[in-house]
C-alpha cells in the first residue's frame, strides 16, 4: 500500500518499503520465486565469476575501474546519487561479458555509442490455442540484444518494475524473431486475456543502453 512517511527503502521485520513512481510503497515481505531455470543459473554463475575476477586484478588495474565509475552515476535513491564504485562497474561489465560467452577484461572497455535499437514491437498471436510471442525487427541485431520479461499481468497494467533475464536474440534474426520458448521457460505459456511485457537491451563490450519496453495482450483464438 502507498504510505506517507519519511523517505526510506529496505526491509524491516515482515515488511519491505521502496520508492515507486506512485510514491512510497510498503508491502509484506515474501520469499522471491526461485525457478532455477538454466538462464537464471547461468547468470548467477557469471555474476559469481565476475566477483571472483575482481580479486585477481592488480593494484595498478583498480584505478581505471574507479575512474570509469566516477564518470557514471548510481540511479537516485531517496533524492541522492553518486558515482559508481569501481568494484560494481567491473563486476557489472564482466558478468555481462561472461553471460554471452565473451572473456572478462582487466580494464574497462570504451563506452560505445549505441545505434538505434532494431527491436520495434511485440506481436502475440493465438492460433487454435497455441500462443506465439514474436519481436518485430527493423534490421539485423547488433553485437547483442538481451531479452527480459515480466510474468503475465492483468490487461489494464501499464507499468512493471521486475524483468528477469530470458536470453539473447540470435544474430541471424530476420524481420521477426520468435521468443515463445524463451518466455515459456521462465513463466510458462501466458494465459488468454493477460498482458505480456518484454524489455530489450543492446549490449556492446559489456556496456548496455537503456531498455526498451513493449507489451501486448493475449487474445482469444
Amino acid at each position: 500500500m502507498k504510505i506517507l512517511d519519511t523517505p526510506q527503502t529496505g526491509s524491516l521485520a515482515l515488511t519491505v518499503t521502496y520508492q515507486s513512481r506512485y510514491g512510497l510503497i510498503r508491502r509484506q515481505r515474501t520469499i522471491p520465486r526461485n525457478p532455477r531455470t538454466a538462464v537464471q543459473m547461468e547468470w548467477r554463475d557469471a555474476f559469481q565469476r565476475a566477483r571472483s575476477f575482481w580479486g585477481t586484478l592488480t593494484d595498478e588495474q583498480f584505478p581505471a575501474w574507479e575512474a570509469a565509475g566516477q564518470s557514471r552515476r548510481i540511479q537516485s535513491l531517496l533524492g541522492r546519487s553518486g558515482p559508481i564504485p569501481g568494484y560494481r562497474v567491473s563486476v557489472s561489465v564482466n558478468a555481462r561479458l561472461a553471460m554471452v560467452g565473451q572473456p572478462m577484461v582487466t580494464a574497462p572497455p570504451p563506452v560505445p555509442v549505441f545505434p538505434g535499437s532494431p527491436v520495434v514491437g511485440l506481436v502475440i498471436t493465438n492460433t487454435a490455442g497455441n500462443v506465439s510471442l514474436q519481436l518485430q525487427l527493423s534490421g539485423k541485431p547488433g553485437q547483442y540484444v538481451l531479452v527480459f520479461g515480466a510474468r503475465p499481468q492483468n490487461p489494464g497494467v501499464t507499468y512493471v518494475d521486475h524483468y528477469p533475464f530470458l536470453g539473447v536474440l540470435p544474430e541471424e534474426a530476420g524481420e521477426a524473431v520468435d521468443i515463445t520458448q524463451l518466455y515459456a521457460a521462465r513463466f510458462g505459456a501466458p494465459p488468454v486475456g493477460k498482458r505480456v511485457f518484454i524489455q530489450t537491451v543492446q549490449q556492446i563490450n559489456g556496456w548496455q543502453d537503456r531498455p526498451q519496453t513493449f507489451s501486448a495482450r493475449v487474445r482469444p483464438a
